[in-house]
């Protein structure tokens, strides 16, 4: 099992989310977060004034998965959000050693 976990511009959520159900993907977790990466801080004009973004907005977007259906959900994020400009996001790959679903005690791929 692998955990995808990306993170892109908040615009691009709903084009993500339908990418991913088109592929089978049906289980994700939203949250809003803030940070900076290697890219130039962004500038935004409010009032007349520029003035620099340091924490810029994103979405973190998180599942899991089988092996086999990883790499096509990375494609399906990449083709679904990337605008060619700086700050799109990145993506993470992360091995699940476990999944067990409460409810039912189910264990591995039959939990997801």
């Amino acid at each position: 099992m692998i955990r995808v976990v990306a993170y892109i511009r908040p615009h691009k959520l709903e084009e993500a989310k339908t990418a991913l159900a088109e592929r089978g993907v049906t289980g994700i977790t939203v949250s809003e977060v803030r940070g900076c990466g290697s890219s130039p801080e962004p500038t935004e004009w409010f009032l007349g004034r520029e003035y620099v973004v340091s924490m810029p907005a994103r979405i973190k977007l998180e599942t899991v998965l089988p092996d086999g259906m990883a790499e096509e959900a990375v494609s399906a994020i990449i083709a679904s959000t990337r605008t060619g400009r700086p700050g799109d996001g990145k993506i993470f790959l992360l091995p699940e050693v476990e999944a067990i679903r409460v409810r039912t005690g189910d264990r591995g791929e039959a939990a997801l």
